[in-house]
């Protein structure tokens, strides 16, 4: 059948196709684009993310840092000042005016969003700017209660939680307070007594060489910052969100819905009997969509074919087999009538003949139909060809009866390889031998030839015979299915007219050709040849 023989070519190495496959650009992530493309959205997605809490970390750390050397700057100017005032004093011991200190911090230094507090040489705290400013920090107090009654426990919970954070506070204060008053001014990022983070800078206050206290200078506007950075941070959240959700659109678009659509279309195939699927709009498509859209409509086109020849094979099976039954009919239905012995041994005689005429129809009916389930199960592998020609050719002679026709094989010296299937191999060669035989006259002989020539198809492989040969017109239609001509005084039905045509299905299939030919010499034909062409596998001396 032509489509199975179209099917077994693909198996073959170095066989050219009618059609190309479409080959994927080297350049595609792992082979895909459409890959390249999911990769491609979903890095960038993750980069803007990534981008912008980079960006925020450094953003956030650049602030708190230029605070912090703000703070510092305003600090040592301070304690530069109060220690050139009349706060400090060294005569005749050095000490620190607290008094002073706070009219001056009260006249002088009320700053938003900032407080200063004044620790003595014990490290206890003298002034707070919020109270000498009366800058209380705090939240508004809850609504008056019946007396008597018991704090909720909410409240409870939240003067308890205020208490802790206050505590932890001073205990970070006071720590800070130590280190400074130790001589070596402090930097901390640290939280206050309402839990909020803080900038803090610790300056000891001097009096020539002695530390007399430790001016602290904090801002309390960090967390209002960062807070800010943070809603900075949503516009990046949100791009990238945007950047999956148009990745999530495109591959519905491009990949799902496509793939939908194919799906749909196998099913209308399966559902309308159709012979083929087509969507051009997707064949166009150079990513592996289109791959599938063009290897489905290559799938259906090849089933279409191989269903058209085994239609037409049916077709011609019915007819070949309707003749000899239809001949057996005639013979008995004639077979009562026949009043002589000799008539009636006629008779059967023809009836005998009808029988093997369709058994041997039957028979090579049967080895086509298995032909495409051998080819497509049996893997190709290296073939010594001058083995398998000496296995058949001796097949032949140790079953040779009186009056045979012989075959005559010479191996050549090397051995020359084909990648092929044995068996159907084997087939191909009894075939054209058998075809051979049926023709060749009593006292003739086959001869089987085995060499290398040049050129694409190398290995030829030839049956000669000394019948009268093929009529010139039907050289090529000898190999079509059912065809026959049979010579004078051959047995009729030797021949079932599909030995040819399986010939040149099996020799294409593995990536050859076929042909007949006449031997001549003038004008007188010699006998028929039969050449079968396979490409080489390498050669083995």
């Amino acid at each position: 059948m032509a489509s199975a023989t179209d099917t077994a070519k693909a198996d073959l190495p170095g066989r050219e196709t009618e059609e190309e496959p479409h080959r994927r650009p080297l350049f595609r992530f792992g082979g895909s684009r459409l890959g390249g493309f999911i990769l491609a959205l979903n890095l960038l997605s993750l980069l803007i993310l990534f981008g912008g809490a980079l960006l925020l970390n450094e953003w956030s750390k650049g602030l708190i840092q230029a605070r912090q050397e703000s703070l510092k700057v305003q600090a040592e100017l301070l304690g530069n000042v109060l220690g050139q005032l009349s706060i400090t004093r060294g005569e005749p011991t050095p000490e620190l005016d607290v008094g002073e200190a706070a009219r001056w911090l009260r006249d002088n230094f009320v700053p938003e969003g900032q407080r200063v507090r004044l620790y003595d040489i014990n490290g206890l705290q003298v002034i707070d700017s919020y109270q000498v400013t009366e800058n209380i920090p705090g939240q508004a107090l809850p609504p008056a209660r019946p007396a008597g009654s018991k704090a909720p426990g909410d409240l409870a919970r939240v003067n308890a939680r205020r208490a802790e954070q206050k505590d932890a506070a001073e205990r970070e204060v006071t720590a800070e307070v130590e280190l400074a008053l130790a001589g070596a001014p402090q930097t901390t990022l640290r939280r206050n007594e309402s839990g909020d983070r803080v900038v803090s800078v610790s300056i000891p206050i001097r009096h020539v060489r002695q530390v007399l206290g430790v001016l602290t200078l904090e801002a309390g506007n960090v967390d209002e910052i960062l807070g800010a950075q943070r809603r900075a941070l949503v516009p990046f959240a949100l791009v990238a969100l945007g950047v999956n959700l148009l990745a999530s659109l495109l591959l519905h678009l491009f990949v799902a819905r496509p793939i939908m659509r194919l799906s749909a279309a196998a099913d209308g195939v399966k559902l309308q009997r159709a012979r083929s699927i087509s969507l051009p709009d997707l064949e166009d498509r150079k990513d592996e969509i289109g791959d599938l859209a063009r290897s489905l409509e290559s799938m259906t086109d090849t089933l279409s074919t191989r269903m058209d020849a085994i239609e037409r094979f049916a077709a011609d099976v019915s007819h070949e087999i309707k003749n000899p039954l239809t001949s057996i009919r005639s013979a008995l239905e004639t077979l009562p009538l026949v009043k002589t012995d000799a008539q009636r041994e006629k008779l059967t005689a023809l009836l005998q003949q009808d029988v093997r005429r369709l058994d041997r129809l039957i028979t090579d009916i049967s080895n086509a139909s298995r032909l495409d389930a051998e080819l497509s199960r049996d893997r190709p592998r290296p073939i010594a060809l001058n083995t398998l020609l000496s296995d058949i050719v001796n097949v032949y002679e140790t079953t040779a009866k009186p009056g045979d026709i012989p075959v005559l094989y010479d191996p050549p010296a090397q051995a020359l390889r084909v990648v092929g299937r044995d068996g159907p191999l084997g087939q191909v060669f009894r075939n054209l031998i058998d075809n051979a035989r049926s023709f060749s006259p009593a006292d003739g002989s086959v001869r089987v030839t085995l060499e290398e020539t040049e050129g694409e198809l190398p290995i030829r492989i030839r049956i000669e015979d000394q019948g009268p040969g093929v009529p010139p017109e039907n050289l090529e239609t000898v190999f079509e299915r059912f065809y026959t001509s049979r010579p004078k005084g051959a047995a009729f039905g030797s021949n079932s007219g599909l030995g040819l045509s399986i010939v040149r299905q099996i020799v294409e299939a593995h990536g050859g050709r076929a042909w007949a030919e006449n031997m001549t010499e003038g004008d007188r034909i010699l006998g028929a040849r039969f050449v079968v062409a396979l490409p080489a596998n390498g050669r083995r001396p």
